[in-house]
């Protein structure tokens, strides 16, 4: 018994030395460089990436920028086909020349980026002004919140994918940076605060034109600024140049496909807010998914509670966490309390004020808090979280600080987030395949003259578009019926170019189960796979029929494609397209 004590006792021992070892510049300064490693190895370790969206639009539009497939090819990858491809560049680039393992290496390692920026944050808050909130630990506190914060559900879900979300909070992280690093040349005013907020409003800006779900980011951050510790003219002036710097960071990263957009389609945002634009090709609808959003006001003020209960209302995965919970009763708490010194006329305590103070921190809170009341009211859709979700252990902390004494704060505070990481760590992601020497692989037939043939895809579920970098370039393709707000425009220019084709029509269709080679003569499937085939069909079927096209199923020919390592796991079909009696 005495030696077992003994070895608990140095075994505690041990514990303690890790943990205060961790308190020390050294151990800080070498994990900002080994968070994004450590990024990029558990990306890699995943596997190559399979998500939907890539599948849908995130590989196909690339190529179609760079092979001219813009207006060629008509919405195959549904109407996202028209999102900017600028940030899907990358990936394109690093899939098609260097191996899978490598890919996902290099996009792990960017998206554990946001870890040294969170560390950047979460440093200059506590060290600038809330010393009390940092507490006895300046290095390890910043450090355990930037790892709480890299914790989270949506932030790991996507890591390494192509989602984009990821990497474009590196861009709304930047700025908010960059702004704290420089907050008494913000505060000063003057031309040199004037280039800061203009450089801030770049960086958020650029992410805003890659993906432009950040544009609430950036909103919230400008009409932040407006709670600056200062004269009218400074609020207004430093958000004003902000605001400039935001639109020249969305004219570098987007400007290029706005006016390509305008070109070929008449609207620079095409299909979205054709009801303003009204190019011709789509129907005049906003084309805006409300259907992650709180349906009334009691939903909206409960929000966070229902998509903790009911994670399917803001995500497709099943979700746990329980931290959006806790800091929005913190923050509720914090208004309360803001709001009930106002009334009494009550000065805050000395310690408080300091703490509202803090160079950096109250701007932190009124972005935070601007973010998700925007985000809830335009898309409600939780991927779209992560920069907040990132910030989320720090504000957290912030606000408890705010509204109990430091080592009450400190015990609740560290509880909370620590319950919070074990409750959130995602146990599922949004797809994955083994890894391969190439991104994707498939068979492709033979066409004497591509450029007088089409093929058609009809189903929008699951996507196609990612198999048609391996066709050849001057092919066509289309997508019908694939909830893309059609006008009669729409089926005029499918009329159009199935007129200026000379040569044989097809229509590719999945064919899971399916062994590779012609559907005439083979082997019969098994039970599921044909009435899976026949439901298949029948709906191709109904949508050709709409165009006076059919097909002849005689005609399929099944082929062989898949993602990384995984080279037979999407076989599809192609088969001939003919025009209805």
């Amino acid at each position: 018994m005495n030696a077992l004590t003994r070895a608990i006792s140095r075994l505690d021992a041990g514990v303690l030395r890790l943990w205060d070892g961790l308190d020390r510049a050294a151990v800080l300064r070498l994990s900002m460089w080994l968070g994004p490693v450590l990024a990029g190895l558990v990306s890699m370790s995943l596997g190559q990436d399979a998500n939907w969206d890539l599948r849908n639009y995130h590989w196909y539009n690339p190529y179609a920028l760079l092979n001219g497939k813009i207006g060629f090819d008509l919405n195959p990858g549904q109407f996202q086909s028209y999102f900017n491809p600028t940030i899907d560049l990358l990936y394109y680039g690093l899939a098609t020349h260097f191996p899978t393992r490598v890919t996902a290496f290099a996009m792990g390692y960017l998206h554990g980026l946001n870890y040294v920026l969170l560390l950047m944050i979460t440093r200059q808050v506590l060290r600038a002004g809330e010393p009390a909130a940092a507490g006895a630990a300046p290095y390890r506190l910043p450090l355990m919140l930037a790892l709480a914060g890299c914790a989270g559900f949506s932030f790991l879900s996507q890591l390494g994918n192509t989602m984009g979300d990821n990497l474009t909070s590196l861009t709304v992280l930047g700025a908010i940076a960059l702004l704290l690093r420089q907050w008494p040349q913000l505060l000063a005013g003057g031309a040199r605060g004037a280039i800061v907020a203009a450089l801030a409003g770049l960086v958020i800006g650029a992410g805003t034109g890659l993906k432009l779900t950040n544009a609430n980011y950036a909103l919230a951050l400008c009409l932040a600024l407006l709670t600056l510790r200062g004269s009218l003219w400074l609020r207004f002036s430093t958000a004003f140049v902000f605001g400039l710097g935001t639109l020249a960071g969305i004219g570098a990263t987007a400007g290029h496909w706005y006016w390509l957009m305008w070109k070929t389609f008449g609207n620079p945002l095409f299909p979205q807010f054709n009801n303003i634009f009204k190019g011709p090709l789509a129907a005049q609808i906003s084309v805006a998914d409300m259907g992650w959003v709180p349906k009334d006001w009691t939903e909206f003020l409960l929000w966070p509670f229902i998509f903790t209960f009911n994670p399917r209302r803001v995500i497709e995965l099943p979700m746990t966490q329980i931290l959006w919970p806790i800091v929005y009763i913190a923050f509720i708490a914090f208004i309360a309390q803001r709001l009930r010194r106002l009334w009494l006329a009550a000065p805050a305590a000395p310690a408080a004020a300091s703490r509202a103070d803090a160079p950096g921190a109250r701007m932190l809170l009124v972005f935070f808090a601007l973010s998700y009341v925007i985000w809830i009211k335009l898309f409600g859709i939780y991927r779209y979280l992560v920069p907040l979700e990132l910030l989320a252990p720090l504000v957290l902390w912030l606000l408890l600080h705010r509204l109990c004494a430091p080592p009450t704060a400190r015990v609740i505070g560290a509880t909370c987030v620590l319950l919070a990481v074990i409750a959130g760590l995602p146990r599922v992601n949004w797809g994955h395949h083994y890894h391969g020497e190439k991104s994707v692989t498939a068979q492709v037939p033979v066409f004497a003259d591509p450029e007088q043939s089409m093929v058609f895809t009809v189903h929008g579920d699951p996507p196609m578009s990612w198999l048609i970098p391996n066709f050849p370039a001057r092919l066509a393709f289309a997508a019908l019926g694939s909830g893309f707000p059609e006008s009669p425009e729409f089926a005029a220019r499918v009329a159009r170019m199935v007129a200026a084709r000379k040569g044989p029509l097809y229509v590719m269709l999945t064919a899971n189960g399916l062994a590779a080679g012609p559907r005439q003569g083979a082997a019969a499937p098994d039970a599921d796979t044909a009435a899976r085939q026949q439901r298949v069909a029948e709906a191709g079927q109904a949508i050709l029929k709409r165009y006076g096209l059919t097909f002849d199923e005689a005609s399929c020919i099944v082929y062989d494609a898949g993602f990384g390592g995984s080279r037979n796991s999407d076989p599809y079909q192609l088969c001939e397209v003919g025009h209805l009696p």
